[in-house]
Order: C-alpha cells, then sequence, then structure tokens
C-alpha cells in the first residue's frame, strides 16, 4: 500500500478507499503520536462538512481516538479553518477535520491540525503511517475510567463567527453581497458573518442534503454563480467550497476573480499601509505569470513554493511573512488564522472594496491575466509519477517548453488530492495553448494507462 497522507491529509472514496476501519486506526494512531510526549489524557476536536459519509467516519475516528484514552469534542459540521482556530482557543491538543474540500460528496478525507492550529508535518504524518501499517509501535489499550469519552461543543459556531467578525476593522453596511456556500460547512458561517457585520446577502447553494455538496457549485463549478451574480446588481460574489478553507470572488460583472488576484489586491494593500511583511508575497508555481511581472512592477517581493498550502505556509513560517496562497483559493492571513481560511479571506477584500470606493472589476484590473489552461489527466493513484520515466511524455514535454520559452511556462505536476497529473501551460493565445494541454494529457493516459 502507498502512502496514506496526500498534501492535504488522507483523503479517497468514502467506505472504499476511506473505510471506517482506516478511520479508527487513523485515530487511535494519531492519539498515540500526537500525544506521546505530554502523558495526559488529551482533548481532541472533531469537524466536518455535510458529506453523507461524514457521520458514519465521525463514529469511527471517534471510536479510535477514545480506544488509547482520548476524549473527544464534536463540533458538528463546520468549516475546516474554524476547526484549526477553535483548536488554539479551546487548548485543544489536536483538532481533526472530517472532508474532502473541493471534491463530490462520494470523496471524503480526514485531515489534522496539532495543538497550535497547523496542518501536521510530514514527519508526524509519516509516524502515524508507519503505526497503521507497520505497526511500528505498541499502543497499550486503556481500560475502565482511562477510556475517552465524547462531548458535543454547542458554542463552536458562535466562537468562530466572532472570531471571523473580529478580523476586520469596519463594517460592510451598504454592500450586497451575494454567497455561493457550495452546499457545504459555509452555510453555517459565511451568511451569519456577512449580515452580523450589516451587508445585505443573497444566498445561493445553503441546502446540504449530504450528496449535493461541491455539485455544480461552490468554487470549483463557477459558471452558473457568475451569471447569478451578474443578473442580481450585487456588488460582489463569494464563493466557498465544501469545507470553505478555499474562497474565490465574481465581480459585479459576473466575471471570475480568481486566487491568485484576490491575494494580490490584498497584498497590495497591505503593502501600502505598511504591513506587507518584508513586502513578500508568498505563491505557488502554478501562479500567473502575469502576477509575477506586476509584482516586480509594484516592488512586491513573490517567493514561490511547491504546490500545496502547507509549502506555502512553511515558507511563510520560516521567514515570517504574512500572507500568502494558491490560484485556487486557498489564502493564509498568518495573523489571522494558521490555514487557509475562505471566510477571513473574504472578509479582508470585502474591507479594501469597501474602503476603497471602487468596484470590484476595478480591484481586479491590478493585473493582465497570461491566458493559463490546466488540464487534468486521469491516472491511477499508484501511478501518477511514472510519467517522469516515460521517454515520450518526456519528449513531449521537453518540446512544449522549448516552443514556449521565453513566451509563457509548462508546468507538469502530480495532484495532491486526486488520481490526476495537472498538465499546466501559460501562453499568449487561449486557442493554441488549450489544444496543447489536451494533447499532452491524452498522451499521459494512453501512456499510462
Amino acid at each position: 500500500m502507498g502512502r496514506l497522507f496526500g498534501t492535504d491529509g488522507v483523503r479517497g472514496v468514502a467506505n472504499s478507499e476511506l473505510t471506517c476501519a482506516l478511520a479508527f486506526d487513523i485515530g487511535r494512531a494519531a492519539a498515540f503520536v500526537l500525544t506521546q510526549a505530554t502523558k495526559h489524557k488529551p482533548k481532541i476536536l472533531i469537524g466536518k462538512d455535510t458529506r453523507i459519509s461524514g457521520d458514519m467516519l465521525e463514529a469511527a475516528l471517534t471510536a479510535g481516538l477514545c480506544s488509547v484514552g482520548a476524549n473527544v469534542v464534536s463540533l458538528g459540521v463546520i468549516p475546516t479553518p474554524a476547526v484549526a482556530y477553535l483548536t488554539r482557543e479551546y487548548n485543544a491538543d489536536a483538532g481533526v477535520v472530517i472532508s474532502a474540500s473541493h471534491n463530490s460528496a462520494e470523496f471524503n478525507g480526514i485531515k489534522i491540525f496539532n495543538s497550535n492550529g497547523y496542518k501536521l508535518s510530514d514527519e508526524l504524518e509519516n509516524e502515524i503511517e508507519a503505526i497503521i501499517l507497520d505497526n511500528a509501535a505498541e499502543i497499550e489499550m486503556p481500560t475502565g475510567d482511562a477510556v475517552g469519552t465524547v462531548t458535543r461543543c454547542d458554542t463552536a459556531i458562535r466562537d468562530y463567527v466572532d472570531f471571523a467578525k473580529s478580523t476586520i476593522d469596519c463594517d460592510l453596511a451598504g454592500l450586497r453581497i451575494a454567497v455561493d456556500c457550495a452546499n457545504g460547512a459555509s452555510y453555517k458561517t459565511s451568511v451569519k458573518v456577512i449580515v452580523e457585520l450589516g451587508a445585505e446577502a443573497f444566498v445561493v447553494h445553503n441546502h446540504p442534503n449530504g450528496i449535493n455538496i461541491n455539485l455544480g457549485c461552490g468554487s470549483t463549478h463557477t459558471a452558473k454563480f457568475q451569471e447569478y451574480v451578474k443578473n442580481i446588481d450585487v456588488d460582489i460574489g463569494l464563493s466557498f467550497d465544501g469545507d470553505a478553507d478555499r474562497l474565490l470572488v465574481v465581480d459585479e460583472q459576473g466575471n471570475l476573480v480568481d486566487g491568485d488576484k484576490i491575494m494580490f489586491i490584498c497584498a497590495n494593500a497591505l503593502k501600502e499601509q505598511g504591513l506587507l511583511v518584508k513586502d513578500t508575497l508568498v505563491a505557488t508555481v502554478m501562479s500567473n505569470l502575469g502576477m509575477m511581472l506586476k509584482a516586480k512592477e509594484l516592488g512586491i517581493n513573490l517567493v514561490q513554493t511547491k504546490v500545496g498550502d502547507r509549502y506555502v505556509l512553511e515558507e511563510m513560517l520560516k521567514n515570517g511573512y504574512v500572507l500568502g496562497g494558491e490560484q485556487s483559493g486557498h489564502i493564509i492571513f498568518l495573523e489571522n488564522n494558521t490555514t487557509g481560511d475562505g471566510l477571513c479571506t473574504a472578509l479582508q477584500l470585502l474591507a479594501i472594496l469597501k474602503k476603497s470606493g471602487k468596484k470590484m472589476s476595478e480591484l481586479a484590473t491590478i493585473f493582465d491575466t497570461m491566458p493559463q489552461v490546466i488540464v487534468n489527466a486521469r491516472v491511477r493513484n499508484e501511478k501518477k509519477n511514472d510519467y517522469q520515466s516515460d521517454p515520450v511524455i518526456v519528449d513531449a514535454i521537453r518540446e512544449l517548453e522549448n516552443e514556449f520559452a521565453g513566451n509563457g511556462r509548462v508546468l507538469i505536476r502530480p495532484s495532491g488530492t486526486e488520481p490526476c497529473v495537472r498538465v499546466m501551460i501559460e501562453g499568449p493565445e487561449q486557442g493554441s495553448i488549450s489544444q496543447k494541454a489536451k494533447y499532452l494529457a491524452k498522451l499521459i493516459e494512453a501512456r499510462m494507462g
């Protein structure tokens, strides 16, 4: 069996790849690894999104945690970033989220935050994995009153909402805001915050039924929401993903504003206020070439990492930077939260929108986006890295790199969360790069079986 942990925890088809037995084992091993040095009865929070498999996996995970003496606090349906925040706020030893983020309902996942609200390091994930796969440690099974207990927290939503509201220094009175909740966890929090801050909200996809999370909606399916925003006379549209750790925006004309532009607008505003530490924004290699060129013009240092918000965060922590993120809408304001937080990101942008008096479409002209295409080549998880050793694929990639050298970019990478290889090409002409990206993706699929 391969590595359990990807770039965003353990993820797979619920009840097939991510089974109850595996969830139990993860709970048991995680409680042991995270608390073996503390020698006390640990408190571990659990939150989840709205997937139908969430209750099933929470029960199994809870059983695993309690079986080694951990006390579990169930937060119910709540955004991923809320769990990161509340783990710190409630002095818990760890926080666990049951979610597959932007993926469709048949998938689910388990991601773990340490006591400081940060995603686990590779080293700790490796320890947990070794216990599950290799029986690398002998875990004592307590009995009697040493067995863990389960309690429910009824104030979690309220506490996170109050925290989110505190991250900006103005109200939102006068703004008309459309919100796409993706039939996910943000339906509990985002509209509540926006309305309490004085804005008028127009809400869609806020009726989860367990199987409609991210279904034709949310930050990975924005077309219908863009049309909705265009036709209802609002100032801005906010589109969250299933667990609300990412955000994309739609301007008042119905145009999509991606994570690159959101974080660059915020970076420029922070720089103007003298609050952008070392005048530096952290992004990934997937960020648009147009942003890189504009950063040089505005005197913003752009540091790039591997794809994955965990790598963005590592760079931020290492060098004291305060803002970083991904084109997909995972954006980290480190002075507010320890992980991507769609709601906090939205509030930072809304504060800029209100204070500037500009339209969202005007803010979004901050840089010209270079045409970019991303095509997924579907391959099995165990074959995601094999393209690097296939001579036909390697030659095809090299030819494209030579063709676009100096006039664009070619980037090929295995996904950390899905069974696919992502083919990204940037260049001067949309039609040409689309054709070439599709060709390369089909070649990878054909060669990798």
